[in-house]
């Protein structure tokens, strides 16, 4: 799986390629999760494309059960890309998480980084 490990702002990310295995469940996430040992990681920054479509079915449950993952484990999930609602109950799902610690959604990196350095002021 291919990914990088950055510093941004003082906080460790781990970057996911756009290609490589879809995220489809909590095993998917504890596998992402698994990499960050060791590494000094504190946010997870996964594309979107990388998530199944059931992610953004919130009557699904994927989205629920990917997130806790990350929450246990006290990592900050970071989804980027556009999951393509700009209204209903998955736009108001991502503003809500917008202003929160736990989960973000961004449009790309450098709005991550961003993020990342008005939360440090």
């Amino acid at each position: 799986m291919g990914q990088t490990t950055r510093e941004v702002h003082g906080v460790g990310v781990l970057v996911l390629d756009r290609e490589g295995p879809t995220i489809r469940d909590e095993a998917g996430a504890l596998d992402v999760i698994g990499q960050t040992y060791g590494t000094g990681v504190d946010v997870v920054a996964i594309p979107v494309d990388r998530l199944d479509p059931a992610f953004a079915q919130l009557s699904s449950g994927v989205a629920g059960a990917i997130v806790q993952k990350f929450v246990n484990y006290r990592l900050r999930l970071v989804v980027v890309g556009e999951l393509g609602a700009t209204s209903g109950p998955v736009a108001d799902w991502v503003r809500e998480a917008n202003r929160g610690r736990e989960l973000w959604f961004v449009r790309d990196l450098d709005e991550l980084e961003e993020r990342l350095s008005a939360a440090r002021t």
